[in-house]
């Protein structure tokens, strides 16, 4: 937009850009070049129309091997689920092992000594591994942390820790899924 100077607006007054019209101007300018540059980075979007089918045939190749305890299981079907939409899986090209550990932290302590609030902590080291040469290509760990209330009944105590359990599990496999999703969309 341009913008006299002075006062008035009469035509034989010199003009000048605005901020707004300048930005504008700017943007114009850029954007095609932006758009140009675009496809040759390498770039790809992870979920895209292009890549989103071979990535979740990749992700339906793909095996998880049993993890001890509930919450390991619990893990385990989440990944399962995530990765074949709950169809048959394909035959497998790649093994994911997954190691877990638990912890569960006070957080706020009565003047009892008992507990009243605690937070329980879960990290899950895993490796994908390529069955065909048993390469490991990638290797990471997931944190999941869920906090639960202390309640009197003995029942309360178990579901409410059982439901932190739950979320924190959900949350591992979610994050090993996206990171599963990441690195196999990368790779031919």
């Amino acid at each position: 937009m341009w913008l006299p100077r002075g006062q008035g607006s009469s035509a034989s007054k010199s003009w000048t850009w605005g901020g707004t019209a300048r930005w504008m101007a700017v943007v114009m300018l850029l954007a095609p070049t932006l758009a140009a540059c675009e496809g040759s980075t390498g770039f790809r979007p992870m979920y895209g129309a292009a890549t989103l089918a071979d990535t979740e045939a990749k992700l339906a190749s793909v095996s998880f091997g049993p993890i001890p305890g509930r919450v390991g299981q619990k893990i385990r079907n989440e990944l399962i689920f995530h990765s074949t939409g709950g169809g048959s899986p394909l035959p497998p090209k790649y093994h994911v092992d997954i190691a877990i550990r638990q912890q569960i932290v006070s957080t706020l302590v009565r003047k009892d000594g008992e507990s009243q609030s605690q937070v329980y902590n879960l990290e899950a080291k895993f490796q994908l591994i390529r069955i065909a040469d048993n390469a490991v290509l990638l290797e990471g760990t997931s944190y999941g942390r869920a906090s639960f209330e202390r309640y009197d009944s003995i029942y309360s105590n178990v579901k409410a820790r059982e439901d932190a359990e739950n979320r924190a599990a959900r949350a591992v496999a979610q994050d090993i899924k996206t990171r599963l999703a990441a690195f196999l969309s990368g790779t031919a």
